[in-house]
């Protein structure tokens, strides 16, 4: 029964609504979609549940529980889960791949004017300016994520020894999930309560309602025996069929090998959002892989905080410079949007793999206790990855020379005190009193901070 797009009275029971009649509705979303995750999650609550009334509190907030559990970004994987509830397969894959599609667009075009004006006046006084922007949004998720993770000691020890182990040490972030995982898993087993799951669920009954889609609606397409494997099958072959052919073509010594591969793998130890990936990012993209510059990746989540979409977009940035700077016989611009494609397709494409898959047993999931202590630790754990971004951003956008001590299995990169750029370190300063006294928002304090670069670069300052 086809029905009405319009926003229900209050008192008024909605009435199905088309796939035709969502679209327009999940690209508003899109486009709306600043600030990171929380922003994104907001904006989706307000007009789905608030105006819509589409999916009720509870139902949001049990969708948003699984999507927490998953690696990737919540955000784009929530739209995905709805718009499955909603129309099935299909609603999902217009849901998800519409909030992608704007962040895509637009961080594909500020890759080209980076690469061929990066360095003018105006251009490179922005990024200068976004810099401690960047710097300070970091440092208030350390803050955001830290406040609702780390509830006890166990905690607290669980980041401090993962921003040991990042930061010292030189562990790869994979390893660091697995552990904390791990750890999580086997005290929520045995019974300790520091590791029993914090829990999100709503409340128990719905305000606003009634809902197309309340505690007891059934979704859009129904789970059917044997439903399962043929979903896998069939999103795996989406995600590695090309990079199959890219790797028999070129070999895994190729900059296209090395972006399928690498982004795959990126694509299934993503836990935490986007500043924990970024980290691990961080660290192979410009210490193994040299494919980029520590102050273009800091570039590179400027322009990612900037546009609509999830903030792990910005891999389409390191993927767009990667093949823009080992093009092969291809023209550099060509090669980098071919890279940057590749990079976007292989770190979403395991996003619908996860929901389409893992829709149907959302409840059996949310209820396992043993599985919520080992995502609480992997959480804590994240929080000291994050700092350790945060570290590595501060002295990269502050100092222009770093210096690597060495000892053993100890690793420190540390900055040169003669090379700090006052003017720099000042903009941060007020970026971070601005983000944590004033409480301004992400788009106000890239705008001011950018704005402020361009002064100085005009000043010769910068």
């Amino acid at each position: 029964m086809p029905m009405q797009g319009g926003r229900p009275g209050r008192d008024e029971a909605p009435r199905a609504v088309s796939l035709a009649e969502a679209v327009p509705v999940w690209a508003r979303v899109a486009a709306l979609s600043f600030g990171g995750p929380a922003g994104q999650i907001a904006v989706m609550h307000r007009i789905l549940v608030e105006e819509r009334r589409w999916i009720s509190e509870n139902r949001f907030l049990h969708a948003l529980n699984f999507c927490t559990l998953l690696p990737g970004p919540e955000a784009q994987q929530l739209a995905t889960y709805i718009g499955w509830l909603m129309h099935g397969t299909r609603g999902g894959l217009v849901a998800g791949g519409l909030f992608v599609l704007p962040g895509a667009v637009a961080i594909m075009a500020l890759s080209w004017l980076y690469v061929l004006h990066g360095q003018a006046g105006p251009v490179a006084g922005l990024f200068f300016g976004l810099k401690a922007a960047v710097l300070a949004i970091v440092l208030q998720a350390v803050q955001r994520i830290g406040r609702r993770a780390l509830r006890n000691r166990a905690m607290v020890g669980l980041a401090a020894a993962a921003f040991a182990a990042i930061f010292v040490l030189d562990v790869p972030f994979p390893a660091i999930v697995l552990a904390a995982g791990t750890i999580g898993f086997v005290g929520a087993r045995v019974g300790l309560p520091q590791f029993r799951g914090a829990g999100h669920d709503g409340p128990a009954q719905d305000a606003g309602g009634p809902y197309l889609f309340g505690d007891a609606g059934e979704a859009g397409e129904r789970s059917a025996p044997g439903r399962t494997l043929p979903v896998v099958a069939f999103w795996l072959a989406v995600w590695w069929l090309p990079v199959g052919a890219i790797l028999l073509a070129l070999g895994g010594q190729d900059v296209f090998g090395q972006i399928a591969l690498f982004f795959s793998k990126m694509a299934m130890v993503t836990f935490g959002g986007a500043y924990a990936v970024l980290a691990y990012v961080a660290q192979q993209a410009v210490e193994q892989y040299g494919w980029l510059r520590p102050g273009e990746m800091l570039d590179g989540l400027g322009l990612a905080e900037t546009t609509p979409g999830p903030l792990i977009m910005v891999t389409q940035f390191v993927g767009f410079l990667a093949a823009y700077r080992n093009p092969g016989g291809l023209p550099p611009l060509l090669a980098g949007t071919l890279g940057g494609l590749l990079t976007t397709w292989v770190t979403f494409a395991p996003c619908f793999l996860w929901i389409f898959a893992g829709a149907p047993f959302v409840e059996r999931l949310r209820g396992n206790r043993t599985l919520a202590g080992a995502l609480s630790a992997v959480t804590a754990a994240i929080v000291g990855v994050i700092l350790n971004l945060a570290v590595w951003f501060a002295i990269h956008a502050i100092f222009s020379e770093t210096r690597t001590v060495a000892a053993g299995p100890v690793r420190l990169d540390l900055p040169v005190l003669a090379s700090l750029n006052p003017w720099a370190l000042l903009l941060a300063l007020c970026a971070i009193l601005a983000v944590f006294t004033t409480r301004a928002g992400v788009l106000p304090t890239l705008a001011a901070c950018a704005g402020a670069g361009m002064l100085l670069q005009a000043a010769g300052l910068a």
